[in-house]
């Protein structure tokens, strides 16, 4: 079953862009619902995406299993299977690690930037590694299900995660820092013990992670996952758009900035360009998808190869992902 699945979007959210996942063939999503919120807020998200489940059935669905990606494909909906970029919903309290999960969260970023209660975000000065709390929480996780994204951390934060971890992580929405050098980009280090652990890379369009900026062409950027495919393999890395369309400034400003200062945090941006950047010209919103895909197709990647990069990585990840420990065992029994 060829798919196709994003691993990470952070969008606005309306039936303009439910209908444009549709026009684009998206067949799942992962979409954060949560950044610095706490754990009752986080539910109330949650309410607000039952409503858009309950108003747009015919477009989009909670994905909840591997198998729910094959149900969006076979009934023409996309999955949407929710993450959290920060783990301020699971607030100091480890049993919530469950609760979300039951109500759907298959993805926990243990940092957003910031030193969390579990580990330490990109734009520390010191990283000192997985907490106790954050050793304890990843052993929590991979029990129940829920993937380890470790997008936003630091370098040795995300090498002790991948070591600590059971189950393979995945760093949802970045790029190799040897092509650009953004504090969120990836060291060929962390990439290649990502390869190594069985995890997944999803490449990022976010702009301030791409070479060139919103200038950012789609030629150098389908060559930049070749080279990376050469150091990583084809079945470990895949997309995460990060695509934030439609998204107000003040959305960014809470993103980088949450509760936790009084100042400005350009985070990314600078003073002179603090709001979202503009996307590249060749990828604006889901319709585009097919651009990439034949991007990938002119720098030389079968079709095969393409089918991987573009949603069977993920959808193979998720299978392997979302059940839990208990259940995974079960099936490597049999």
């Amino acid at each position: 079953m060829t798919v196709l699945i994003d691993g990470l979007q952070y969008a606005n959210w309306s039936e303009r862009i439910f209908r444009q996942l549709r026009e684009g063939g998206v067949d799942a999503i992962h979409a954060t619902i949560t950044y610095h919120e706490t754990f009752r807020e986080t539910v109330t998200n949650i309410e607000r995406w039952n409503r858009w489940f309950e108003l747009y059935p015919d477009l989009i669905f909670q994905g909840f299993s591997a198998a729910d990606v094959g149900l969006a494909k076979a009934t023409g909906r996309t999955a949407v299977f929710f993450g959290a970029q920060n783990p301020s919903c699971i607030e100091d309290d480890i049993g919530l690690v469950e609760v979300l999960h039951r109500l759907g969260l298959r993805f926990m970023q243990l940092t957003y930037n910031n030193q969390s209660l579990l580990a330490t975000g990109c734009y520390e000065a010191e990283d000192t590694g997985l907490t106790r709390m954050g050793r304890a929480v990843v052993s929590e996780m991979n029990r129940v299900g829920m993937v380890v994204d470790m997008s936003h951390s630091a370098e040795r934060s995300t090498l002790e995660a991948i070591a600590h971890s059971s189950r393979p992580i995945t760093i949802s929405h970045a790029n190799p820092a040897a092509w650009h050098g953004a504090l969120r980009n990836k060291s060929d280090r962390v990439l290649k013990a990502l390869a190594e652990s069985g995890g997944i890379l999803g490449f990022s369009l976010y702009p301030h992670h791409l070479l060139g900026g919103s200038a950012c062409g789609l030629q150098d950027y389908c060559a930049m996952i070749a080279r990376t495919v050469e150091l990583m393999g084809v079945d470990r890395v895949a997309i995460g758009s990060d695509l934030c369309q439609d998204q107000p400034d003040s959305v960014v400003e809470w993103m980088r900035t949450g509760r936790w200062t009084k100042s400005v945090d350009y985070g990314e941006g600078s003073a002179a360009a603090p709001g979202f950047p503009a996307m590249p010209d060749w990828f604006r919103d889901n319709r585009d998808f097919g651009k990439l895909a034949a991007g990938l197709r002119a720098v030389g990647f079968s079709s095969a190869d393409v089918a991987a990069i573009m949603g069977g990585n993920w959808l193979r990840f998720f299978q392997d992902s979302f059940g839990s420990a208990e259940l995974a065992l079960q099936k490597a029994a049999q």
